[in-house]
């Protein structure tokens, strides 16, 4: 998995080091103003429309223990969401709504970000419905086997 080089990491951080895999689910970890940061991301298993020129795609679960951040969910989409639209996740049938920030999509508040991850610890399938700039409708398709293993990897890696 290519994860590591399609995330930017800010300027003076170290690469991103992969800690561990989990079925469909990758942990990694770097350095920022040497504070420990941990996340585990995952590629779809399958996007709609196939036609549309993209770049790459992943789901974030994020944590900066040294900001007090915890399951930080967010969504690379690979292209420009059109301007304050709103991404749809659903995890087994229960909807949560994002904001969209350029090509990322993130939670309104920590209690979105808790809410979605614990529906991921429990659920299976991960859907994401977005909307590109030029006003293309997008289906993004997650598997969540292995998300429950790789969440406990990276809360193990940042403890402490």
């Amino acid at each position: 998995m290519t994860i590591t080089a399609a995330l930017s990491v800010p300027a003076g951080a170290q690469a991103p080091k992969q800690l561990s895999a989990h079925k469909d689910w990758t942990t990694f970890t770097y350095a920022e103003k040497g504070k420990k940061v941990c996340y585990a991301a995952a590629k779809p298993v399958d996007s709609e429309p196939k036609a549309v020129k993209r770049g790459e795609i992943f789901f974030l679960v994020t944590l900066r223990p040294a900001e007090k951040v915890v399951d930080e969910v967010s969504m690379v989409a690979g292209y420009p969401f059109k301007d304050r639209s709103e991404v749809v996740v659903e995890i087994d049938g229960k909807k949560f709504d994002l904001f969209t920030d350029t090509e990322t999509a993130w939670a309104q508040a920590a209690q979105t970000d808790k809410a979605i991850v614990q529906a991921m610890v429990k659920g299976n399938d991960l859907v994401v419905r977005g909307t590109s700039a030029r006003g293309t409708k997008t289906v993004d398709r997650y598997s969540l086997q292995g998300f429950k293993a790789a969440h406990e990897a990276i809360l193990k890696a940042c403890a402490g």
